[in-house]
């Protein structure tokens, strides 16, 4: 499917992005996935070559090119090369706009330009065993002790949560105040009582690190506060619906390589001596495939289109998030299917992909969550 929402500057990013994963990324995968992370180089090689922070304004080493077809693009670039694990979306479609609009001038001098080198790698910490997509039942605290803010609590599906060297933490400073009594603030390599629990063992994704952070008696200097006390959860609202379009992107990529390289597998594959392909239930297939990823394409690249020009609403997003996801899924089963025995086998990339994809119905917010956000605004 053509699409239309690109210029010829973004071509070039494209461009520029593809040749990077393909080189500096691609020919880790095996590694990466043994390791269960990516290395932290890489990041700095991507700083390097513009893939990072570009949003970050000139005097603090970006470009001030505030485009989400730009972080639409290093999705779709990963995805297509082939690339496993990194977590460039966390710094650049994540955390990106709080240090943007929430930041001080001094914590702008001070967090702005690594997100552009790479050197700052971010973790975002939501989740906590007992409050998943239920945010508001978040138990983590940060009570005001003089200059600082004492951190206590548990967080858990962190990704980066092995490399980051900051973490943007979600506590309550006021718990009686509930969800109105929410703060972000910054924690950093190196403070006491901060301690990273276990990589967690996922089914998928497995070069990207996720984990158990801990935080016990963490002092957090009050300069390390994100925006205003109590503001938490009206900032993180604000911001995820940008979070949950990322997800979409990465499902339509990872939609449309499954089919790419499950359309070159049929037609070489050769079953009772002609190619998988040739079959009419294998091209009826494809064909539907084919229709639901292009569909796809056309109902995200409206969603980017209304981001850009500040349009898209939050339920907009959760359909776009839960539609997406629900789709991709379908496509990489159906890809699976068409390749047979071998597509369980995990030499064939189409059995990392089936992995992979399967957490996208659940991060950023469950389908159910997403379901129950768009069936509320319907009012009755």
């Amino acid at each position: 499917m053509r699409r239309t929402i690109f210029t010829p500057d973004h071509q070039l990013f494209r461009e520029s992005a593809h040749a990077f994963f393909e080189k500096e990324c691609a020919p880790h995968t095996e590694e990466w996935e043994r390791d269960g992370m990516t290395s932290t180089d890489v990041w700095r090689r991507a700083g390097s070559a513009g893939l990072l922070g570009w949003e970050v304004p000139e005097q603090f080493g970006g470009s001030g090119v505030k485009d989400f077809r730009f972080n639409a693009i290093l999705a779709e670039e990963i995805v297509a090369t082939g690339t496993v694990g990194v977590g460039f979306a966390v710094n650049n479609d994540i955390i990106m706009p709080y240090l943007l609009d929430l930041t001080t001038a001094e914590q702008k001098q001070r967090w702005l330009p690594g997100l552009v080198t790479g050197e700052s790698i971010w973790a975002i910490a939501i989740s906590e065993p007992g409050a998943g997509s239920d945010i508001r039942s978040i138990a983590t605290t940060a009570r005001r002790d003089g200059d600082d803010y004492i951190v206590n609590g548990s967080k858990t599906f962190i990704s980066n949560g092995q490399i980051a060297n900051h973490i943007l933490v979600v506590a309550k400073t006021d718990p009686a105040a509930g969800h109105r009594g929410m703060s972000l603030l910054v924690v950093e390599t190196g403070m006491p009582g901060f301690v990273r629990g276990k990589k967690l063992d996922k089914i998928g994704i497995k070069a990207a690190d996720t984990s158990e952070l801990f935080f016990d008696d963490v002092r957090v200097p009050a300069a390390n506060l994100l925006g205003t006390e109590g503001r938490g959860f009206h900032n993180l609202m604000r911001n995820l619906p940008t979070e949950r379009l990322g997800i979409a992107v990465t499902a339509a990529a990872r939609a449309q390589r499954a089919f790419d390289i499950t359309l070159e597998y049929t037609r070489t594959r050769k079953v009772f001596g002609q190619p998988i392909a040739d079959f009419q239930a294998s091209r009826f297939s494809l064909a539907e495939i084919k229709a639901k990823v292009d569909v796809l394409w056309i109902y995200l690249d409206r969603c980017i289109t209304a981001l850009i020009d500040e349009e898209l609403t939050a339920e907009e997003a959760a359909e776009a998030k839960w539609w997406t996801t629900e789709t991709e899924w379908e496509v990489l089963d159906r890809c699976l299917q068409l390749h047979g025995g071998y597509g369980y086998v995990n030499e064939y990339e189409i059995a990392r992909l089936w992995r992979d994809s399967r957490v996208q119905r659940l991060y950023g917010g469950t389908t159910e969550i997403m379901k129950e956000i768009v069936g509320r605004s319907l009012g009755g």
